[in-house]
């Protein structure tokens, strides 16, 4: 389904052409610049008592939000000492205007403008910075973080790259930024906001409307969105839909590890799966089938009992990898699976499996018309993907890993990416810390089966399971254990 608007997540070049698409459409750049001003007086005045503020300016365009917020909080009574980095000679456009228009002293940036401040507003650098803090800014900085000081940030902390949410090091420095309570950003939300670290240093994100009209879409086609039900529709079944056409998902399991088989099949019927088939050694068949009276088990033994399985078209998605066993074997029934023409989702121990040999798994999906869906944590991410480097950004390596393998890449974690071939990609920011425990991943591969096998497409079935598998972890709360998961998705669905 086509994204709305209001899920949209800009990068830095985005954002500026989003400024000039609006003064073209007759927006001028001093009000889009007074509006952001006035929006993180409000954001302060509304939250903390009248209190010693530093406002810390730059020299571009943050520095001229912060001079239109030191004005506006001076005109409410607040005590407010400004600090600019260089020189106010060498301000330009706007941000020069403003400054004229302040009637305070500047004062060059340094740690000692922080002396008898209890809050302060970091308008330094914006979103667009490529370098790591050096010099007064880092020093200032540090200041803030050393004593624990009340900071409100502009668009993002200074220091955060904001296509990245990767904190800037120096040639000689690891990299630093203000932990901040609050970040004010404009129109959309970028990257860095949902990115870890800097989604942690940002604090509270909250995004102004500084009158930029939604007609700027006109010019510029996003690709990155922040994963929330308006990004996807959940399939609605009819009067007139049996357990077959609702989808009839298997699962491979095995011998050594039952559980992790039997959570993703309990997770694929609380998604909507209509019948799941486990097909397993024949020596456990009797512990799969103790497990829960709904599901079909079958014995499965070679490799070759899955064409048997598989000849039933009806059987339209497979999920094989948990709990499986890394090893030639699983790496060929991956391949035949692939070769079925269904739908796919490979978690665990199926990606691992590729490790000597990625590019046979790459070619095999790229082969097949079904969509393919991959759910790798960050260390089965590294074992398969190799080519894409490891210091990069969360979102990019999701993206390059999609169009590297031909399947859609949930990167997994706690701002979980889920990246397609064609280049989208979404960001979810509902996950609790508490999903982190065992059989967690494997009840969101199911979620994943469970979608797909009713016919949602590969990209909107993966960031559907990612955020069901988020809400159903939020919604049970503390003392989560994998096996609540699926019993909370029906009241996050009917949530829906």
């Amino acid at each position: 389904m086509t994204a709305p608007f209001s899920n949209v997540v800009l990068s830095v070049a985005e954002m500026y052409a989003a400024d000039k698409a609006a003064e073209a459409r007759g927006v001028a750049s001093w009000d889009l610049m007074e509006a952001a001003g006035a929006a993180v007086a409000r954001l302060i005045k509304e939250r903390w008592e009248r209190q010693p503020v530093a406002v810390l300016c730059g020299p571009g365009n943050n520095g001229g939000d912060g001079f239109v917020i030191a004005r506006l909080l001076a005109e409410a009574g607040c005590d407010v000492r400004l600090a600019l980095l260089g020189p106010v000679t060498e301000l330009r456009g706007d941000a020069a205007l403003n400054a004229k228009k302040w009637r305070g002293a500047i004062l060059p940036l340094a740690p000692d403008v922080l002396e008898g401040r209890t809050l302060v507003v970091d308008a330094i650098f914006g979103a667009g910075l490529t370098r790591g803090l050096s010099g007064a800014v880092r020093a200032v900085v540090e200041r803030i973080n050393a004593d624990k000081l009340t900071c409100v940030a502009v668009d993002v902390p200074s220091g955060v790259a904001g296509d990245t949410g990767l904190v800037l090091p120096t040639d000689t420095e690891p990299g630093v930024a203000p932990q901040c309570v609050a970040t004010v950003t404009f129109f959309r939300r970028k990257p860095a906001h949902f990115l870890y670290p800097g989604r942690a240093l940002c604090g509270d994100v909250v995004v102004a409307d500084i009158g930029i009209p939604e007609t700027v879409f006109d010019k510029i086609a996003p690709t990155t969105f922040h994963n929330t039900p308006g990004l996807w529709a959940l399939p609605q079944p009819g009067w007139q839909d049996h357990k077959y056409s609702r989808g009839h998902g298997v699962i491979i399991g095995s011998a050594a590890t039952t559980g992790a088989a039997r959570l993703a099949a309990r997770g694929a019927r609380r998604a909507g799966a209509g019948v799941i088939t486990m097909a397993v050694p024949a020596s456990v068949v009797p512990i799969y089938a103790a497990d829960a009276a709904g599901v079909f088990v079958t014995a499965a033994d070679s490799v070759e009992s899955l064409d048997a399985l598989l000849a039933d078209r009806r059987r339209n998605g497979v999920l094989i990898g948990p709990g499986a066993g890394v090893g030639p074997e699983t790496a060929v029934r991956v391949v035949k699976i692939l070769h079925a023409e269904r739908a796919v989702v490979l978690d665990a121990d199926a990606l691992t499996s590729f490790e000597d040999d990625p590019d046979q798994l790459f070619k095999a999906i790229r082969r097949q018309k079904a969509p393919v869906i991959m759910t790798p944590h960050g260390g089965e991410f590294a074992r398969l993907f190799k080519s894409i480097p490891k210091t990069g950004d969360k979102l990019t390596q999701a993206r390059a890993a999609a169009a590297l393998s031909g399947a859609v890449v949930i990167l997994k974690g706690p701002d979980t990416v889920v990246a397609a071939p064609d280049g989208r990609a979404a960001i979810a920011d509902n996950a609790p810390p508490w999903l982190a425990t065992a059989g967690s991943g494997d009840v969101l591969a199911g979620f994943a089966l469970g979608l797909l096998v009713q016919g949602m497409p590969g990209w909107e079935a993966a960031c559907a399971a990612v955020w069901l598998h988020g809400a159903c972890g939020a919604r049970f709360g503390r003392g989560l254990i994998a096996e609540d998961l699926p019993e909370a998705l029906p009241k996050v669905l009917e949530s829906l």
